[in-house]
């Protein structure tokens, strides 16, 4: 009997031990979940601020190939990043404060391919990046020290516009041989489009073209006017070029083509899909996609300064033969042969 209490008593103790054991490693379970659960714990997710002066409601492909770079790069929208758009609507004034609203909202990287938006971007976020598609030069407009280092916060990628003009007129002349005079869709107190003009003006010389200018005003363009105009100025096709208040138009600009017998040739693919004849132009949807890998590289720590600007490698000529028939238009084999899209 007493070596039965003897070993009750011990077995009692022992069991105390491990009920003070079994709580101090279930306390220190817990706080091991509890520190791993909040090491897990997702950070700041990244919040793009991307910027476009078309109508938001209209669907382009910048800001959907972009959105499709990101995806690519495993980024998904509402999880583990946000991309914020805002729109100046034709409104390049309302530029600076749309940045501003962007700044306020903290955002990580700011995107766009208009260079108002680029240049109030650069005036008003100075700290943060900014990654880019622009026609411009981006040494020459500032942007940039040089293209193999850019030096400041802005990086990116540029579409050489400029260095395409010739190359788009000589395809003009080449799908319509008869062509008399070019007309170039201008918006008249526009300076930007006032330059671009005398660029497509030395290059259409060189050709023995005769240029002339279709202007517009904006914010109510009279397009019937414009057109009855070129018409009488025996204007036989039309450049219309990059700018967000054409983008905004593109299938009214288009169709007042048609109905004059015109072949429009645009800087953008968006103008042929819209119902214009043709384009020359950078591959833009790769360009936005590759915007995507600049805000990807940032994000994970690199500085713009140090992100050289990339030149466009793939350009497309874009056909629409359906416009083509309408106009009365037959493309030539050796043209036809050189399009990478035709739209039938």
């Amino acid at each position: 009997m007493i070596e039965f209490w003897i070993f009750d008593s011990r077995f009692s103790i022992n069991r105390t031990r491990r009920k003070r054991v079994c709580r101090l490693a279930l306390a220190a379970l817990l706080f091991a979940l509890s520190s791993s659960v909040e090491a897990q714990q997702p950070g700041k997710i990244p919040r793009i601020g991307y910027l476009v002066n078309h109508d938001p409601k209209i669907a382009l492909p910048s800001a959907k190939e972009f959105r499709q770079g990101l995806r690519d790069l495993g980024y998904i929208e509402g999880e583990n990043i946000f991309v914020e758009i805002r729109s100046a609507e034709g409104k390049n004034e309302r530029f600076p404060s749309l940045v501003a609203e962007l700044v306020q909202l903290k955002v990580d990287v700011l995107v766009s391919g208009v260079l108002t938006a680029i240049l109030a971007a650069k005036q008003v976020a100075k700290t943060i990046p900014i990654v880019v598609v622009t026609t411009a030069d981006p040494v020459t407009a500032g942007l940039a020290d040089s293209l193999a280092r850019p030096g400041g916060n802005v990086t990116g990628l540029t579409l050489l516009a400029r260095e395409l003009i010739g190359k788009r007129l000589e395809l003009l002349k080449e799908t319509v041989p008869k062509t008399s005079r070019v007309g170039f869709l201008l918006q008249a107190d526009n300076t930007a489009q006032r330059t671009r003009f005398h660029e497509y003006e030395a290059a259409a010389r060189a050709l023995k073209i005769p240029l002339q200018s279709v202007e517009v005003r904006f914010p109510n363009p009279d397009f019937d006017g414009a057109f009855r105009a070129a018409t009488k100025e025996q204007v036989s096709a039309l450049i219309v070029v990059r700018y967000g208040l054409y983008t905004n138009s593109r299938k009214q600009i288009a169709d007042h083509a048609i109905n004059n017998r015109l072949a429009l040739v645009g800087e953008l693919t968006s103008y042929v899909e819209s119902g214009g004849l043709m384009s020359y132009s950078p591959d833009e949807a790769d360009a936005y996609r590759r915007a995507a890998f600049y805000v990807d590289r940032i994000l994970k720590g690199a500085k713009p300064a140090d992100l050289p600007i990339e030149q466009p490698t793939k350009f497309e000529l874009v056909i629409n033969l359906k416009t083509a028939k309408q106009i009365g238009l037959t493309i030539p084999p050796s043209v036809l042969a050189r399009a990478d899209k035709v739209i039938k």
